[in-house]
């Protein structure tokens, strides 16, 4: 089972996705459609490839198990940088593309013969509570110290971590991002609400981490060496500072442009009454 999920098999996977994006992105160029938002997504795309390949890799690795705030950036990119990349990127029909023709009718009736209770449960796995309570969860769990701690001695709960956050991080951002053919199911503030709600469990975390008068992760505590030279209780500071600042940072963004759109949609309204309250008719 170990070799299942080797670090070194993670990187063969983006590679696969990628030759897979490559060869899907060919044919829908092929068709002439879209194209300026087709490179705009592939970007996106790459950017998001690039950086689960960094954070990964062995040389990243390494450093993550020196500290505590390396190990958190690269929980925070995994969860909160590169899910609403991935999103944004909609990679999912030029992926499909890919796959050939006959392959995908197949795939199409498996799935149309599902019964119903688990098809509406696929559905429900892109739904605002659900993907609110499974990021929620997901978080709080693998920081229990016991469990963090684990992840530093035992390959396969460390990647199924990663995968976690990846996988639920993706999900909590598709009910408030338009990644066709997928469409966002909430309204802008309501946007704007949901993201906050979500960044709060981090922050409550970040907290924690900041305060606490004593370190909290055993494994790190009993490091002879850190990155930098930092103290445990310093380096518990800092990796609380990485949750708090950049894991925010996406969230802020995104709450920011919520919050406009929603603005620009009720001046119009707010534009109307003001028209009609104040016509010599009346």
């Amino acid at each position: 089972m170990r070799w299942v999920l080797d670090p070194s098999l993670l990187s063969v996977l983006v590679v696969v996705g990628t030759l897979l994006y490559a060869v899907g992105l060919r044919r829908r160029l092929a068709l002439g459609r879209r194209r300026p938002e087709l490179v705009r997504r592939t970007a996106l795309f790459a950017v998001a490839l690039v950086l689960i390949d960094l954070v990964l890799s062995p040389a990243f690795d390494r450093y993550a198990a020196e500290s505590l705030t390396m190990h958190m950036l690269q929980h925070v990119v995994l969860m909160t940088v590169v899910p609403p990349l991935v999103v944004l990127a909609a990679p999912w029909l030029t992926i499909w593309r890919a796959v050939p023709l006959d392959s995908r009718r197949s795939l199409a009736h498996g799935v149309v013969a599902l019964p119903a209770v688990v098809r509406r449960g696929l559905r429900g796995l892109v739904a605002p509570l659900p993907a609110f309570l499974a990021i929620t969860a997901d978080l709080a769990v693998w920081h229990v110290p016991w469990l963090y701690d684990l992840t530093l001695t035992n390959t396969v709960v460390h990647d199924v971590e990663h995968a976690s956050f990846l996988v639920f991080g993706t999900l909590f951002w598709i009910p408030i991002l338009d990644s066709p053919p997928l469409h966002a199911r909430l309204g802008q503030l309501q946007r704007a609400a949901y993201a906050t709600a979500g960044a709060a469990t981090g922050w409550v975390l970040a907290l924690v981490l900041a305060f606490a008068p004593t370190p909290l992760y055993p494994a790190y505590a009993a490091l002879h060496h850190r990155l930098g030279g930092l103290s445990a209780l310093g380096d518990q500071q800092f990796a609380a500072g990485v949750m708090l600042g950049i894991g925010s940072i996406p969230i802020t963004v995104a709450v920011f442009v919520f919050i406009y759109r929603w603005l620009d949609e009720e001046r119009p309204a707010s534009t109307r009454r003001t028209a009609l309250t104040t016509s010599p008719e009346r």
